[in-house]
């Protein structure tokens, strides 16, 4: 139990002490999300930590991950007129976005000839932790496994979804957020922010969107395809 709790607060500190790092130098090689797990790995590898004990600290990270996502709320009231005007378009473009992930995920894994679980574990990676862990368990994946790919996918969002803002010149921050949120969930929400608070809010909603619709979608899609 102790040396759970000492795992405990060293990934919160070396996940703080990354954060600061990237702030002073914003580059995707040094987010925190990308560096924090990688060198936790290595030090439960050289130490012979098992990841069970690990896991009796670090599971109640895993608890504040969904009260986490209520934090959204504030800046949805604020911008709730622009929300208002423009929900036609982000509802019709996020769910597309939603449909082609999780249609392009199961595809390309069963072209691959990957294991069924594993199928199961990419089609909900598109969509924020919590939610996409759920998901996975109903339709018969492996959580563990899925949030894993939910990781991957953020950080691959997070580095071509600027590029391809700064590439097609999309200057409408509703688009920019939309992209961001459907493609990259939390991650892209973040580098949302650092466009504008608008890009974020629409970047938030899109993955709240995005979530919901995925968790009634994926079990019809899975049995559709299978």
């Amino acid at each position: 139990m102790i040396t759970g709790l000492l795992c405990l607060l060293i990934t919160i500190s070396l996940y703080c002490l990354c954060k600061k790092g990237y702030r002073r130098r914003p580059r995707i090689y040094l987010s925190p999300l990308l560096v924090t797990p990688v060198v936790l790995v290595i030090g439960l590898l050289v130490t012979h930590i098992p990841y069970e004990t690990y896991n009796n600290g670090g599971q109640w990270l895993n608890h504040l991950l969904q009260p986490a996502t209520i934090a959204f709320a504030i800046p949805l009231f604020k911008y709730y007129q622009v929300l208002k005007k423009h929900v036609v378009v982000i509802l019709i473009s996020v769910l597309s976005g939603s449909l082609m992930a999780m249609f392009s995920s199961a595809l390309l894994a069963q072209s691959m000839h990957l294991d069924t679980a594993l199928v199961n574990s990419l089609v909900p990676r598109s969509v924020t932790t919590p939610i996409a862990m759920s998901v996975s368990q109903v339709i018969g994946g492996v959580p563990n496994m899925t949030a894993v790919f939910v990781i991957i996918t953020g950080l691959l969002g997070t580095m071509i979804g600027p590029l391809i803002v700064k590439w097609f010149h999309i200057d409408n921050e509703v688009a920019r957020g939309v992209l961001l949120g459907t493609g990259a969930h939390g991650t892209g929400t973040s580098k949302a922010f650092e466009f504008s608070s608008l890009t974020g809010t629409i970047s938030s909603i899109s993955m709240i969107i995005a979530a919901l619709f995925t968790l009634g979608a994926a079990p019809f899609i899975i049995s559709w395809l299978f």
